[in-house]
């Protein structure tokens, strides 16, 4: 079966559907070897032999209207939580916090589901589309045959020719009753959601200052994901980033909305402590193509289906102040986003 990546961006009424007719993507070492690479870019948290960064080539590329949902979820076998192993690897990582060792981590978890069928895959995809207006939708293939659902909020970079965007996404609140109506006008974030947000936004300006770029910063607006709500800061420069996208992209990414600070530190405790590998959730997807246009991101809200299996994947970022329980919450809020189109019928959004 031939490669392929399928994507919706926010707000549009149309899909892309990329196809690499022959062969396998090619895979990269690091997200730096991507300098003067065209493709859709599938990237892991952090690059091994496991988990390389794939690139689709692009051998053809086909427009497609948003189908309507068919049919409905198999019955679901059992799903487990994990909930006694978050509770541990919690109290590891905030112990570091308690120590000084880091100002912010990011904890992530996974959750199992099985189903009696395998779904179609495509059919979530729909269904993604449908609920999920203001999210970018992807669905893609891995060399050895599983997939992965992502519908995500969050700009790691996009941009044509010379005008770029990149975004600082963090703090989480989950909008209910009347609230569901609208787009989080009446949040009241907390400090811990603005200091959160803050460290990922002085991040992202100290990336672009050593990257030698001038940029304008827009000041933190709320905005909807779902049934959530994130602060968001606009990051708007122009660069002829050309054959240095690779480059740019291997210093923002992982940023502290995914991963901690300081970054190293952080990311090093990540891979040795995370009870459960990230594998290619809170990497970063999409179409990246110079000469047309680039839109990569964020890795969140992510379905891994292996057949009639389904390993659901999120995070929090954990600060001195944070809570055990208030963090099972957000995971949870945000992995609902991949978990009602698994228990609930098509087309019942």
């Amino acid at each position: 079966m031939a490669a392929y990546a399928l994507y919706r961006l926010p707000y549009e009424n149309h899909c892309t559907l990329i196809e690499q007719t022959t062969g396998e993507p090619r895979q990269f070492a690091s997200v730096a070897s991507l300098d003067g690479e065209q493709g859709f870019v599938v990237a892991p948290f952090c690059a091994t032999a496991a988990q390389p960064v794939l690139l689709i080539r692009p051998d053809r590329m086909t427009t497609l209207p948003i189908e309507k949902p068919a049919g409905q979820v198999p019955d679901m076998l059992h799903a487990h939580d994990y909930r006694e192993e978050y509770t541990i690897d919690f109290a590891n990582f905030h112990a570091q916090l308690s120590q000084g060792t880091f100002r912010k981590i990011v904890l992530a978890r996974c959750a199992e589901i099985e189903t009696a069928q395998a779904a179609d895959p495509r059919q979530l995809f729909w269904q993604a589309c449908q609920r999920y207006p203001r999210l970018f939708i992807t669905l893609f293939s891995l060399p050895d045959g599983t997939c992965w659902l992502m519908a995500t909020p969050e700009i790691l970079l996009e941009g044509t020719a010379d005008r770029w965007r990149t975004i600082a996404l963090a703090g989480t609140m989950q909008l209910e009753g009347a609230d569901l109506n609208g787009e989080g006008e009446r949040v009241c974030w907390s400090a811990k959601n603005i200091q959160e947000q803050r460290y990922v936004a002085t991040y992202i300006a100290e990336c672009l200052e050593r990257f030698d770029i001038d940029f304008h910063e827009e000041a933190p607006r709320t905005v909807r994901a779902a049934q959530l709500v994130h602060l968001r800061s606009d990051f708007i420069f122009h660069a002829s980033l050309n054959h240095r996208v690779g480059s740019l992209l291997d210093m923002l990414h992982p940023t502290p909305a995914v991963c901690g600070l300081p970054k190293r530190e952080a990311l090093d405790f990540i891979l040795s402590n995370e009870r459960f590998p990230r594998q290619y959730y809170s990497g970063f997807v999409g179409p990246l193509l110079i000469e047309q246009s680039t839109h990569l991101y964020v890795s969140l809200r992510c379905m891994h289906i292996c057949g009639s299996k389904y390993q659901l994947y999120a995070g929090g970022g954990l600060l001195p102040e944070s809570i055990e329980e208030q963090e099972w919450q957000e995971t949870e809020a945000k992995m609902k986003t991949m978990r009602s189109l698994l228990t609930s019928r098509f087309g019942q959004a």
